[in-house]
């Protein structure tokens, strides 16, 4: 610490204000005009033209330099890997989407496929995704609800529901929903949008995953139980599912349920086996593809279906789906959402392909991934697909087991294609209650996002207050709702923050330039006769008036009391002069000498009691310096704020001087209309301590100009 302070510096110049610093560093008024702007992005040239095509295929880029020796092996092992994953997590995230499994798997083949092509993160697994797909079931249990298919059964003589009428339509609405989430993809791609996810904070992000996550949960509980419940859409939706299920648990399938519970315990305790041989394995043992085809196999041997009433995958197609282009009829009644899916899905591809991107030392594009996930979305709509996005589980199993490059995303999506050719009509006797089993398992991770909230107590309250407003409004609003009134109160906290800053006035810490809040530190000493005040906050429309308040009351000024008694004192000085003038024209009349004369020595003195120009209050600062180093623009109703501020405390003989303004806050002021014959550039400083020698020099050297300061400060 010694050596520390030994390290001094000493500076010899001129007290600079804004006008001069203009001058010596000979600021540019020269700017591109928006119409230059315009032609300058239009322009085409060769070099830039091939940039286009590279960045907006970077497939061409990168796949011509791919190492075979390097990457190949990691790849291969990462892609059989991941697409062993993808095809009962395929089959299980569709469930959750109300559409047939197969259609989990064709999601997981066309979209990998068109990322392949157009997406610039090396590491993400592009799949199906718990979230994305439950957001979808409640579009389609909307649209598409079991009561609009009920057939009367003559073998029974009850209602049934037909359900191949019921799942060609839902795999309509779920194509409908994916295409215009693609749109809404690539539009915001094309405009450059990429930025909304910063809307999308960390805490909001986790509160809502981790709220969807119970969504799921409940939304799988009926083949847990073997149960048909109604489902639920709208506000509330949650609440009345959850009761409907504890009304309907006395009909529990005892089969089903044994079904589950050994599935659940047998997964928990296979992905324990995992994790502790991790670092022994070169592979990780494939825990879910080995419990649906024990399950499968079980099923088929022991007749689940017809003995004991288990629900079933039942019938799988062979083949592909010819593309068919979503019904536009019903992008009207989807349009919200999928914008909702559009955001959600990007946000957390975007999250993933940062984290990776930042360990492994490359870029990922973020306007060129809006692009790649809505070009995947609007083609796998086509082919029948429902929404995909990243799922954090694939993407580690990828990273870890060595892949590289998006190779591997394109060889799990073989490995997904032979499945469904030729052996996924193996899987028809799969039980449904084992893949709500690998759900549930699935989503440990979030669960364990509950700890978020005494981290974010410990770090900052406010972040914990978004999680717990998130995971609220999602349980209740839904996914979609529940989005968006989130990020509503997101935006709100920081209005909030906004209005609510903290205001101190600066002390100097003796011997150097460094200012600090006086209440903070007990060794910073105010500057006499000098009044530095400091706002946490930009200055705008919502909070301009509780600066000029905060102001007053730090200062233990009342101006509008003061500004009040000058004025009465003014006319009270007029009235007494026009009385006075009245007595002197009555008594020139009198005495027959010239009005326009001076009056007489006891008026001259009776005037003389009301004198404006008296010694000025000691009490009062001889100067303020607004610290306006956190301001980063200024809107209208600011620029008027700091120019009231200006007149209204120079009326009482206290000068008035910004200090610190940025680059864009002198424009702001410029444009604002701020500056006029009287208030210049000179009143604005590039430092507090530049203000605070002006404030000084006016005082003790009125006539001779202070040119040199010389300080003596720690620099660090």
């Amino acid at each position: 610490m010694a050596e520390w302070r030994q390290r001094r510096y000493s500076v010899h110049r001129e007290i600079l204000d804004e006008g001069a610093v203009d001058e010596i560093a000979v600021k540019s008024d020269s700017k591109t005009s928006q119409c230059e702007k315009l032609k300058n992005s239009m322009r085409c040239s060769g070099p830039r033209l091939k940039s286009c095509l590279l960045g907006s295929v970077p497939v061409v880029s990168w796949l011509p330099r791919y190492s075979i020796r390097e990457n190949a092996l990691g790849d291969l092992i990462s892609g059989i890997s991941v697409g062993i994953m993808q095809l009962p997590q395929g089959m299980a995230y569709a469930l959750l989407a109300s559409v047939p499994p197969v259609f989990g798997l064709y999601s997981s083949f066309y979209p990998i496929l068109i990322y392949f092509i157009f997406g610039t993160s090396k590491h993400i697994s592009i799949g199906t995704y718990a979230v994305l797909s439950v957001m979808i079931g409640g579009v389609i249990e909307r649209l598409a609800p079991d009561s609009n298919f009920m057939i009367w059964d003559n073998v029974t003589n009850a209602s049934i529901v037909d359900t191949l009428s019921r799942d060609a339509e839902r795999v309509k609405v779920a194509a409908a929903v994916t295409f215009m989430s693609g749109l809404f993809q690539i539009l915001l791609g094309l405009v450059q949008f990429g930025f909304v996810v910063t809307y999308l904070s960390e805490p909001l992000v986790r509160g809502y995953t981790t709220g969807a996550a119970i969504h799921v949960i409940v939304s799988q509980l009926k083949y847990t139980f073997g149960i048909s419940p109604l489902r639920h859409s709208g506000v509330f939706s949650l609440i009345y599912t959850v009761l409907e299920v504890c009304y309907l648990i006395p009909q529990t399938n005892v089969g089903t349920l044994v079904v589950s519970i050994v599935a659940i315990i047998g997964l928990i305790l296979a992905k324990e086996l995992n994790a502790y041989l991790s670092k022994k394995l070169p592979v990780p043992i494939p825990v879910e593809l080995l419990g649906i085809v024990i399950a499968t196999v079980v099923s088929w041997q022991v007749d689940l279906n017809t003995k004991y009433r288990v629900d079933v995958v039942g019938l799988i197609p062979s083949g592909l789906q010819p593309p068919v282009f979503p019904d536009t009829s019903l992008f009207g009644q989807v349009i919200g959402d999928a914008f909702a899916l559009s955001v959600v899905g990007y946000g957390i591809a975007i999250s993933l392909g940062r984290i990776f991107a930042l360990k492994y030392g490359y870029k990922v594009d973020s306007n060129q991934e809006l692009i790649a996930l809505g070009l995947s979305n609007s083609v796998g709509g086509i082919f029948q697909c429902f929404a995909i996005s990243c799922s954090m589980s694939r993407t580690m199993v990828q990273e870890s087991t060595g892949g590289k490059t998006q190779v591997a995303g394109a060889l799990s999506a073989v490995v997904i294609l032979f499945i469904t050719l030729w052996i996924g009509a193996l899987f028809e006797d799969l039980p449904k209650a084992v893949l709500a089993a690998i759900i549930y398992v699935n989503l440990h991770g979030m669960m364990k996002q509950f700890m978020d909230i005494p981290a974010l107590w410990r770090s900052n309250k406010v972040d914990m207050v978004i999680w717990l407003v998130t995971f609220i409004f999602t349980l209740l609003f839904n996914p979609d709702l529940g989005l968006a009134a989130a990020i509503g109160f997101s935006m709100l906290t920081v209005i909030f923050r906004t209005q609510l800053p903290k205001y101190s006035l600066l002390g100097q810490i003796p011997g150097t330039d460094i200012y600090r809040p006086l209440e903070d530190y007990s060794q910073v000493k105010q500057v006499p006769g000098v009044l530095i005040f400091h706002s946490s906050a930009t200055i705008y429309f919502a909070n301009a008036e509780m600066y000029q308040d905060a102001l007053g009351e730090k200062s233990g000024i009342d101006i509008t009391k003061i500004l009040s008694a000058k004025k009465k004192l003014e006319a009270k000085k007029k009235r007494h002069e026009q009385k006075m003038a009245k007595k002197a024209e009555k008594a020139a009349k009198k005495n027959k000498i010239d009005t326009e004369g001076e009056p007489d020595g006891e008026e001259q003195k009776e005037i003389a009691t009301i004198e404006m120009d008296a010694e000025p209050d000691r009490t009062l600062p001889r100067a303020i310096i607004l610290d306006l180093s956190p301001v980063n623009y200024l809107d209208t109703v600011g620029v008027k704020t700091l120019r009231s501020i200006l007149k209204d405390y120079g009326e009482i003989g206290i000068e008035v001087v910004l200090a610190c303004c940025q680059t864009g806050v002198v424009d702001n002021l410029q444009t604002g209309g701020f500056f006029n014959d009287n208030v210049t550039k000179s009143c604005l400083f590039s430092s507090v301590h530049d203000a605070v020698l002006h404030c000084q020099s006016g005082k003790t050297h009125s006539h001779d100009k202070v040119v040199y300061e010389e300080i003596n400060a720690t620099h660090f």
